[in-house]
């Protein structure tokens, strides 16, 4: 197994849980082997959110680690994945990784994603911020971690609320270099070939 082969989906307590779960939906038309973590606050989430139970979104993942073991392969940089999207990453969250509080296996693997210089992506939900928000977003971007907070794509036309969640989705993979099904890019037309130069 190699890095290239796994990455880490955490879903933690902030609205919008249901980005999480379309990530794990998406990679399992990959080859990519994924490590999940869910937070005790995004079950509380899933349940307002969602119909979902605990075992929809477990069976997606190929392995399942609990946010109390600190213990986990996760938490060794020698364990080598692709990296890490926290999605939805709650402002908790984001303030334990921008400050190195490894108070659980989602901020330490996180931590250990940022300190092997691997791909950290944070998907940060609330609004409006105040200023410990921007600043904690500050330091994990410096610390080199990207933060994409979910803003709609309106260019693609979307016709749903699950049209925005599959944008979305597709942008953080696009981020690891995980090609999408499809994905509507700007000044490209899907389904349509480019012109030979020739």
């Amino acid at each position: 197994m190699s890095q290239q082969d796994r990455m880490i989906i955490a879903i933690s307590g902030a609205s919008g849980f249901v980005i999480g779960y379309r990530l794990l939906q998406l990679l399992r038309l990959t080859d990519v082997e994924t490590h999940l973590i869910i937070s005790d606050s995004a079950k509380i989430t899933m349940k307002y959110e969602t119909e979902l139970v605990l075992a929809n979104v477990t069976e997606l993942a190929d392995r399942v680690h609990s946010n109390n073991d600190i213990a986990a392969c996760l938490s060794s940089g020698s364990y080598r994945t692709l990296g890490m999207v926290v999605a939805p990453c709650s402002m908790k969250s984001l303030a334990e990784i921008a400050n190195g509080a490894a108070a659980s296996l989602l901020s330490r693997a996180a931590d250990v994603v940022l300190k092997e210089r691997r791909r950290l992506v944070l998907v940060t939900r609330e609004t409006p911020l105040n200023l410990i928000h921007i600043r904690n977003m500050q330091a994990a971007t410096e610390a080199g971690a990207v933060i994409y907070p979910p803003v709609p794509a309106f260019y693609s036309n979307p016709k749903s609320i699950d049209d925005l969640v599959e944008h979305s989705a597709a942008r953080i993979l696009d981020l690891f270099d995980i090609p999408p099904l499809a994905i509507r890019r700007w000044g490209e037309d899907l389904g349509k070939k480019p012109r030979s130069r020739h």
